[in-house]
């Protein structure tokens, strides 16, 4: 019984030294550090960003790849690169992801065989791959212009990869919609000159395409603005020429305070729709909003990616004949004096189209006076219809007293 109870002593001892260890060293620690002047580490916050974002290690994988000009044969002949650059993998969006995230049939060295043919081919192998975080853009490609073609065979059909290249893409700054920013548009352009470089060159020497690459200016449209981002649809794709003008060119010129920017009118919309052609493509977006038309929208003028200043003297509309030259591609047989016809987007004034301003000023008023005028007299007709007679009903002549008889009756 005693041999336990000083087992139960010594126990309790040895715990209790263990216990001042502890203490002490804690203290002598703290001691420490307020001589030094050094405050005491501090511990993140649960959601802080420092235990939130935990970078993987992918030293394994870069300790090869990381080696600057390596590469592989394909069977079609063609090399493909699998260097990676450590420095712009680290500053890209994906750095927080394992490289086992994206390969992830890889798994140690050797790698397995690939069956990809040609460097085409290997691309599309991870045609898929972006979806698993990515769902929302995913879906919405499903559906644009670029699916449809790879869907029908086309393998240059651009892929996720062909615009966000996964070892280098940065990231990309949204507006308050959660589109891309305007910091973002010439960055845009790039990316679709890969497959689109003569239209490219087109669009650096217009109008907008000035304005992003030399004053990267972030009031013009680039190529998203006009066809989307993911849900791109083709030019002959229905409904996009019909709603042309109010979901394309419209977003941006119907906008008070950036035309105001450049002193351009927020009328020209309101002006096309009042005129025949704007009539016409509204009435058919209204009834039938993917119907086929070949009634003029706002491109069929101004030009499509060569779009160029009003005052231009090669292209400008303000010229006559350059708008001469537009009108005759619909209307080939127009003369000199055919624009006339055409307000140029104008509002009429007393100082701009003068006569226009008084003809439509003068109808403005017969119209209504005339129409309150019928209205008056039919109302008034009406009334004297049927409600006059009940009110002044007509007396009844008195009998007239019989006639004396002739006197050559009363000889009969």
């Amino acid at each position: 019984m005693q041999k336990a109870r000083g087992s139960w002593l010594a126990l309790f001892l040895a715990i209790a030294v263990l216990a001042a260890a502890v203490t002490l060293g804690a203290a002598g620690a703290t001691s420490v550090r307020a001589e030094s002047g050094a405050a005491p580490a501090p511990v993140p916050a649960a959601g802080s960003a420092a235990l939130a974002v935990q970078k993987p290690d992918n030293s394994a994988c870069l300790a090869c790849h990381k080696k600057p000009g390596q590469s592989f044969t394909l069977p079609s002949g063609e090399v493909l690169s699998i260097s990676i650059d450590p420095t712009s993998f680290d500053h890209s969006t994906h750095t927080n992801l394992a490289c086992q995230t994206c390969h992830t049939n890889i798994s140690g060295y050797p790698h397995p065989a690939n069956s990809a043919q040609d460097t085409r081919g290997y691309t599309l192998q991870y045609k898929d791959t972006c979806k698993q975080c990515h769902p929302d853009q995913f879906n919405q490609i499903t559906g644009s212009v670029h699916t449809d073609l790879l869907n029908q065979g086309n393998r240059n059909a651009p892929v996720c990869s062909d615009c966000h290249n996964p070892h280098t893409q940065a990231t990309i700054q949204k507006d308050a919609n959660g589109n891309p920013a305007p910091t973002e548009h010439a960055a845009i352009a790039k990316v679709c000159a890969k497959c689109h470089n003569d239209i490219y060159d087109q669009y650096l020497n217009s109008v907008h395409g000035s304005g992003i690459a030399d004053n990267k200016n972030p009031d013009v449209p680039a190529c998203t603005d006009c066809h989307g981002v993911h849900t791109i649809q083709g030019p002959d794709s229905p409904g996009f020429r019909i709603n042309s003008p109010t979901q394309v060119c419209g977003k941006c010129h119907t906008d008070a305070t950036k035309m105001a920017k450049y002193g351009i009118s927020t009328d020209v919309l309101n002006t096309y729709v009042a005129d025949f052609h704007g009539t016409t493509v509204t009435l058919f977006q209204k009834t039938d909003p993917e119907a086929a038309t070949n009634k003029p929208v706002c491109y069929d003028c101004h030009g499509v990616h060569n779009i160029q200043n009003v005052d231009d003297p090669t292209k400008g509309l303000a010229l006559k004949q350059n708008l001469l030259l537009a009108c005759q591609r619909c209307h080939p047989n127009a003369t000199a004096n055919f624009p006339d016809s055409w307000l140029s987007h104008y509002v009429p004034s007393p100082t701009k189209y003068p006569l226009v301003f008084f003809v439509n000023l003068f109808y403005y008023i017969l119209i209504p006076v005339t129409i309150c005028g019928m209205v008056l007299f039919v109302g008034t007709d009406i009334y004297r219809r049927k409600f006059y007679p009940r009110r002044h009903k007509s007396v009844p002549a008195e009998a007239e007293p019989e006639k004396a008889p002739r006197d050559e009756e009363k000889k009969g």
